[in-house]
């Protein structure tokens, strides 16, 4: 088992890429499908250079991306047929069921559905196209652009954002007027009630 991070030299097929997550933020995605429309080939290569997608490599030496799954959607969505990956880990000699468990003991999986709910392994799709929309992970994106928390290296960390908001924030008023639910956002995110999330900078009395 190898776990240095590897670039490899010839493209994988971004069709061929396998999630470690059920859901993604769809507005998330078609910012990342503006982004790609709006750049030249050229720059949208350069860009695609310097952000390789961190894969595993599971059984059948499958690529299992544990991270850039919106990024992935986008460049599906966009005909973007190839990406460059790093491989942070081979596990290509485990079977499927050991191979999961790895996956998420070590935190490269995030097996929770769209109303943040934990379900079995089988649940992950199979594909980058099959992955469901989670507004709330669309939310806590937006929320970290505007500098509501800090970029953390802790696994999914968006994710854990999302489940805060969605306890607090009522899916409807998310889907009807998305301004209005990040204003909301916004005031929760600098809140006590929040401190614990990754990347916390709400204010302090220190």
């Amino acid at each position: 088992m190898t776990t240095q991070r590897e670039p490899l030299l010839t493209p994988v097929a971004v069709r061929d890429l396998r999630p470690t997550q059920i859901t993604v933020g769809m507005r998330e995605v078609a910012l990342k499908r503006q982004m790609i429309r709006s750049q030249s080939a050229r720059k949208t290569g350069t860009f695609l250079g310097s952000h390789m997608v961190p894969v595993v490599l599971g059984p059948k030496k499958r690529n299992y991306v544990t991270d850039h799954h919106h990024l992935a959607r986008a460049l599906l969505e966009e005909g973007i047929s190839d990406v460059l990956v790093t491989v942070i880990s081979d596990l290509s000699g485990l079977d499927k069921e050991a191979f999961f468990v790895v996956l998420d003991n070590r935190g490269w999986m995030h097996p929770f559905d769209e109303s943040g709910k934990r379900r079995d392994y089988d649940a992950i799709p199979k594909t980058m196209a099959e992955l469901i929309d989670d507004p709330y992970r669309s939310l806590a994106g937006e929320l970290r652009r505007q500098g509501g928390f800090a970029k953390d290296t802790t696994p999914f960390s968006e994710f854990l954002w999302a489940d805060f908001f969605r306890r607090r924030i009522d899916r409807d008023a998310v889907a009807k007027n998305f301004d209005k639910a990040m204003k909301e956002a916004l005031s929760l995110s600098k809140s006590k009630d929040s401190d614990y999330l990754p990347g916390w900078c709400g204010p302090t009395s220190d």
